[in-house]
C-alpha cells in the first residue's frame, strides 16, 4: 500500500504523519517505510493488514512553519456478500409481468451483475432432478425478457417454460475477480386457458415521468421496459424544448480579499442550450481581460479590486425563455501584519512583550490566536493579550518556544512566528568526586549542569559560564563557606592546593553572564491574624551575603488550605505583607521565595497560617456548682461550639465575688476575682479556691480565644482603608497622634507605613488615656488630605461603640434636677411625718463593722467576651471533712435571692433559724436606718444587655 506525500521548501521540509489524530511513528514500525526527501508511506503489510485502515495525515515542516495535507481514509478492499436468506417460490399466472429483484451489494467499485438459471440441485415441487450436477447458463434476454441497468430481471410477460428453471443474481466485483451469487429463486408459472388481451404498462420507468440528473459531459443512459403481451412495440425519444433555469442559490453575496480570485456561479439548465451573458448593474458584456466565462457558467475574475464590488447579473435565454439572476460582490482589503513578532533572548524573571500589529478592513472584524509550538496559549494572570500584542510577566524555562501570531478573519488568515529563548542562571553542577590526594593537594572532579543558554564569545569562543569553588574547613562551626578559586566553564576537574592535616568540605557553584539568583530559602514563615478579617505574613530576612544579587525582594504565595483555589501571589521589599477581606479564622497555605534582578530563588517550605479572630458569638450555658465546701465549690458548664468561638480556645474565666456574709451585721469587700480553667473536655469543670467561709458569692463565666486576649483595653488599634480616589500610585501612609485628655503635654508623633500596612497599635498608660489620630496617603506628587480620628471613651472594659460623655446632656441635667427635687421633697415629708409620730428609745448606735474589711484582689474587670450567668454562691461556716452531715444542706441548683419583708425592724434578718440575739442591755443587735446597697445587689434575672451575651447571674448559697 503506497500513500504518497510530497512537498517543496527552502529549506528542504521533514515529512511526519499523524494517524487517527495522534504522531505515527514510522521508524518503530518495521512493515512500514518512507521514502528519502519525500513523504510518501509505503506499507507492506504482511502481517496483520487490518491495523493500518486509519485516517492519515501527512505533514511538512521547516523552521518557517508547517503544511498540512487532507486527512486520508485508507480501507482494505473486502468483497462483499449476500446475506444467507431463503426465497419463497414465485407463484405467478401465464402472461403476467414479472420482475425478479437483483440489489447487488454494494462496492466500491460498483459490481457487474448477470442473471443465471439452473442454480441448484433441488426442485421445487417435488419435480424430477435430471442431472446430478447443476447445469448453470445464462438466462437468454430478448424483447421479453431483459436485464435493467440496476440489475433487476424484467418479464414483460411469463410463460410456461419460465419455470422449468430457477434463476439467481452474480455479481462481479473487478479488484479480486470476486463473484458473489445470491440464493436462487424458484418461478412457478400457472397455467390458464387464455390470456388476457391488455394495453401495455412501464416497468421502467415507473409512473406517468420520471427525470434522471447528470453531470455535463457524462453518458447517460436512458431504459424503458414494457410489460404485456407484446405484438410490436416502437420506442422513441424527443428531445422537447426546455425553459432555461438558473440552478443554485439566488442573490448570493460573494465576500472576497483584494487581490484574490473571484468566482461567481451560475449553474443553468435549458433545451437547446441556453445562451450565457454576464454583466455589471445590467450593462454591457463582461469578457476578456481579466474576466473569464466558463462553460458551467461561473464567471472568474481574476486579481479583484475595490473597484470591481458591485452588483453583477447572470442572463441565460433560449427560445423557449428567459432567466436571469444577479451576484453582489463585496470585496475587502487583506489582513496585513504590520508588525511581526521578533525572536528573542530574554533573562528568566523578565517580562516578554511580542509584538504583532495588524493592519484590517475596519468593517470586517479580526481575531488574535496565540499559539506556542502548535497548540494555542493559555492566557492567564501571568499571560495576557493586550490588543493584538502577548505579554508574558515573569517568564521561566517553561516558556520558551516557538510562538505563532494567528490572525483571522472569516475570508482569510495570517500568521507571523518568532522564537523566544529563556535565559536562565546555570543548574548546579553533580557528582562532585576527589580523587589524587597528596600532602599539599587534591584533584576535584565534577559533571557540569545545564548552562541554561549561557551564550558563548564570539572572538575566542570561550564559554562566559565559570565555576566557583568553596570549601568548608571549619568541623565546629559548619556551614562557614570561603571562597577557594574561580575556574573557567570549559574545565570539570581541576588541582586543589591545600594545606596538610586539614578537612576539608567543598562545594562548586556554577555562574554564567546572568548572575545567580538566591539560593537561600526564607525561614521562620508564619500567617497570623491582627484583626479579624486580615492575616499578617512575616518571615526572617536574607543577609546580605545571601542576596547573590542586586534589588532583593520577596515573593509572598497564598491561597486557602484543602481548597482548589489558584495560588495568588505578591512581591513585597519589606519584612512583612498583610491579606485583607480574609474570612475570620481560616486556614491558609503559606510560602515565600527571594527574588533579585536575575531570578527567583526556591520556594520555602508550605506552612498553614490562620486569618485573624473575632469575639466569641455565644456563651457557655448552664453553669452550675457542686461539692460545696468552707474555702471551694467545684464550678461546671455546658462547653461552646468550635464555630461560635470565631478561633482558637484559650480558655474559660469564671468572675466571682462576694456578695455578703451569713453574719447579716456583717459588712464586706466585692471586690471582683477571678479563676481560668483551660478546660476543653467534652463536660468541663473547675475548682474555684479561695472562698471565705460562711459568706455569700455571684459568679458568671465567659470564654475566650487568643484574638481577645491579645487586644487588651490597654493597647488601642487604628486601621484605615485605602482612599477612594487615590490619583496615582499609592507610595505610603503618615500617621501622627497625640493624647487629648491628659496634662502631660505629651509631643505629636509621627510613624511612616508602607503602601501594604493600613494599622496600627499602641499602649496606652491606662485604660482611660484617649489618642486624637491623623492619617494622610502619600503619592509620588506629594501627601494628601489628613483624615482625623480620636479613640473612643471606655466607661467599662467593653469596647463602647459611638459614645458620648452624657454628663454634657442637656437631658441628662434636667433628669437629674428633677430626681434631686423628688429625693429633697420626700425627705421633707418623711421628716414631717416622723416629727408626729411617738418616739421610741432606741439608743443611737454607730455602724461600725465587727471583722475587717477583705481587701484583697481590688481589681475588677468586665471583659470583651461572651459571658454566662452570674450566681450566687454560699460557703460552709466548716470545713467539709469536720462534718459530713452537713452536705445534706448544701444545694447545687440554682437559689433565688431572698426578698426582704416590708419592715426593716423584722428580727427574722438578725439572726438564723429564728433566734434572736441581744446585747447585756437588752437591746437587740441590729438597726433602724436602711442597709447600704451596690450594685451587685441587684437582681440580676433578666438579661443584661451589653456588646457581649450575658444571661442570669448564678447564686450560690
Amino acid at each position: 500500500m503506497i500513500i504518497e506525500c510530497e512537498a517543496k521548501g527552502n529549506p528542504h521540509p521533514i515529512f511526519s504523519w499523524r494517524r487517527n489524530g495522534k504522531y505515527f511513528n514510522v521508524a518503530r514500525d518495521s512493515q512500514v517505510s518512507m521514502r528519502r526527501r519525500s513523504g510518501t508511506l509505503d506499507i507492506y503489510a504482511r502481517n496483520n493488514p487490518e491495523q493500518y485502515e486509519a485516517e492519515y495525515q501527512c505533514i511538512a515542516s521547516n523552521q518557517y512553519g508547517s503544511a498540512y495535507t487532507h486527512k486520508i481514509r485508507l480501507r482494505l478492499y473486502r468483497p462483499p456478500v449476500w446475506p444467507r436468506e431463503i426465497l419463497e417460490p414465485v407463484v405467478i399466472s401465464a402472461g403476467l409481468p414479472l420482475v425478479l429483484p437483483c440489489d447487488p451489494p454494494p462496492g466500491p467499485p460498483k459490481p457487474e451483475t448477470y442473471w443465471m438459471s439452473s442454480c441448484s440441485y433441488a426442485r421445487p415441487f417435488n419435480w424430477p432432478i435430471q442431472t446430478a450436477f447443476p447445469t448453470m447458463q445464462a438466462v437468454r434476454q430478448d424483447r421479453r425478457v431483459s436485464m435493467g441497468v440496476n440489475g433487476d430481471l424484467y418479464f414483460s410477460n411469463v410463460l410456461v417454460n419460465d419455470s422449468t428453471a430457477d434463476y439467481c443474481c452474480n455479481a462481479r466485483f473487478p479488484y479480486k475477480n470476486v463473484i458473489q451469487q445470491k440464493m436462487p429463486v424458484v418461478v412457478k408459472v400457472l397455467t390458464i386457458r387464455t390470456v388476457a388481451e391488455a394495453a401495455p404498462t412501464w416497468l421502467s420507468p415507473k409512473g406517468s415521468s420520471s427525470s434522471i440528473l447528470v453531470l455535463h459531459g457524462e453518458e447517460l443512459l436512458l431504459e424503458c421496459i414494457a410489460a404485456g403481451v407484446v405484438i410490436e412495440m416502437h420506442l422513441y425519444i424527443f428531445p422537447s424544448d426546455a425553459t432555461p433555469r438558473i440552478i443554485g442559490t439566488r442573490n448570493e453575496l460573494v465576500k472576497t480579499i483584494e487581490g484574490h480570485h473571484a468566482f461567481l456561479d451560475c449553474r443553468f439548465f435549458g433545451s437547446p442550450m441556453p445562451e450565457l451573458r454576464w454583466s455589471k448593474y445590467g450593462q454591457g458584456n463582461l469578457e476578456g481581460n481579466r474576466f473569464k466565462t466558463h462553460s458551467n457558467g461561473t464567471l472568474e475574475i481574476k486579481r479583484i479590486r475595490i473597484e470591481d464590488q458591485g452588483t453583477y447579473l447572470c442572463v441565460i435565454s433560449n427560445i423557449a425563455g428567459r432567466d436571469e439572476n444577479q451576484v453582489r460582490v463585496d470585496v475587502k482589503e487583506p489582513i496585513i501584519i504590520v508588525t511581526r513578532p521578533q525572536s528573542m533572548k530574554v533573562m528568566r524573571g523578565s517580562d516578554v512583550r511580542l509584538e504583532c500589529g495588524v493592519k484590517a478592513d475596519i468593517t470586517t472584524p479580526v481575531t488574535t490566536t496565540w499559539m506556542k509550538n502548535k497548540k494555542q496559549v493559555a492566557l492567564s494572570w501571568r499571560v495576557s493579550l493586550d490588543v493584538s500584542n502577548l505579554v508574558i510577566t515573569n517568564v521561566n524555562r517553561g516558556d520558551e518556544g516557538n510562538y505563532t501570531c494567528v490572525i483571522q478573519n472569516e475570508m482569510e488568515q495570517k500568521s507571523a512566528s518568532a522564537h523566544l529563548m529563556v535565559m536562565d542562571r546555570p543548574n548546579p553542577p553533580t557528582d562532585l568526586e576527589l580523587s589524587d590526594p597528596y600532602e599539599r593537594s587534591v584533584r576535584l572532579s565534577w559533571v557540569p549542569g545545564d548552562s541554561n543558554h549561557s551564550p558563548i564569545n564570539a572572538v575566542n569562543f570561550c564559554f562566559l559560564t565559570e565555576y566557583l569553588v568553596q570549601y568548608d574547613d571549619d568541623d565546629w562551626i559548619p556551614g562557614k563557606w570561603k571562597n577557594l578559586s574561580t575556574y573557567p566553564g570549559n574545565l570539570n576537574s581541576i588541582i586543589l592546593h591545600l594545606s596538610p592535616f586539614t578537612y576539608y568540605e567543598f562545594r562548586v557553584i556554577a555562574i554564567n553572564e546572568i548572575g545567580s539568583t538566591p539560593d537561600v530559602i526564607p525561614k521562620n514563615v508564619k500567617g497570623v491574624g491582627t484583626w479579624r478579617n486580615n492575616m499578617e505574613i512575616s518571615w526572617e530576612p536574607l543577609t546580605w551575603r545571601e542576596w547573590n544579587g542586586p534589588h532583593l525582594k520577596y515573593l509572598v504565595w497564598w491561597r486557602r488550605k484543602d481548597s482548589r483555589e489558584e495560588w495568588k501571589n505578591a512581591t513585597t521589599k519589606w519584612l512583612k505583607y498583610y491579606i485583607y477581606d480574609a474570612d475570620t479564622f481560616t486556614p491558609y497555605d503559606i510560602k515565600v521565595q527571594a527574588v533579585n534582578d536575575f531570578g527567583l530563588g526556591p520556594e520555602s517550605p508550605v506552612v498553614t497560617g490562620y486569618s485573624g479572630e473575632d469575639r466569641p458569638i455565644a456563651a457557655p450555658l448552664n453553669l452550675r456548682v457542686s461539692d460545696i465546701e468552707s474555702t471551694q465549690v467545684t464550678v461546671h458548664w455546658d462547653p461552646v461550639t468550635r464555630e461560635t468561638i470565631m478561633g482558637e480556645l484559650k480558655e474559660y474565666k469564671v468572675y466571682y465575688w462576694r456578695d455578703s456574709s451569713q453574719l447579716r451585721w456583717h459588712r464586706v469587700n466585692r471586690g471582683m476575682k477571678s479563676q481560668v480553667f483551660p478546660n476543653n473536655d467534652p463536660e468541663p469543670s473547675g475548682i474555684v479556691t479561695g472562698l471565705i467561709p460562711y459568706s455569700n458569692y455571684r459568679m458568671y463565666i465567659v470564654v475566650t480565644n487568643s484574638r481577645i486576649q491579645q487586644r487588651h483595653l490597654d493597647s488601642i488599634y487604628v486601621d484605615w482603608d485605602v482612599p477612594e480616589e487615590p490619583n496615582g500610585v499609592i507610595t505610603g501612609y503618615s500617621l501622627k497622634y497625640q493624647t487629648v485628655n491628659t496634662t502631660r503635654g505629651e509631643e505629636l508623633k509621627v510613624e511612616e507605613f508602607p503602601p501594604n500596612v493600613t494599622s496600627f497599635s499602641i499602649r496606652r498608660y491606662d485604660r482611660y488615656t484617649r489618642y486624637r489620630f491623623s492619617v494622610a496617603a502619600q503619592t509620588r506628587i506629594g501627601q494628601g488630605e489628613w483624615h482625623t480620628e480620636e479613640s473612643p471613651h471606655y466607661t467599662t472594659e467593653i469596647y463602647a461603640q459611638d459614645q458620648v460623655d452624657i454628663s454634657t446632656q442637656g437631658w441628662f441635667i434636667g433628669i437629674m434636677c428633677a430626681v434631686a427635687l423628688i429625693v429633697l421633697i420626700l425627705l421633707i415629708v418623711c421628716f414631717i411625718k416622723r416629727s408626729r409620730g411617738g418616739k421610741y428609745p432606741v439608743r443611737d448606735k454607730k455602724d461600725i463593722s465587727l471583722e475587717l474589711v477583705d481587701d484583697k484582689d481590688q481589681e475588677g474587670s468586665f471583659d470583651y467576651r461572651s459571658l454566662e450567668r452570674i450566681t450566687r454562691v454560699s460557703t460552709l461556716p466548716y470545713p467539709r471533712r469536720e462534718e459530713e452531715r452537713g452536705l445534706q444542706r448544701a444545694q447545687s441548683s440554682v437559689e433565688a435571692i431572698m426578698k426582704r419583708s416590708d419592715s426593716d425592724d423584722s428580727l427574722v434578718e438578725y439572726g438564723e433559724g429564728g433566734e434572736i440575739q441581744f446585747n447585756e442591755d437588752g437591746s437587740f443587735i441590729g438597726q433602724y436606718t436602711g442597709t447600704r446597697r451596690d450594685v451587685r445587689d441587684l437582681d440580676f434575672g433578666g438579661n443584661l444587655e451589653l456588646h457581649s451575651p450575658m444571661n442570669t447571674i448564678y447564686s450560690l448559697a
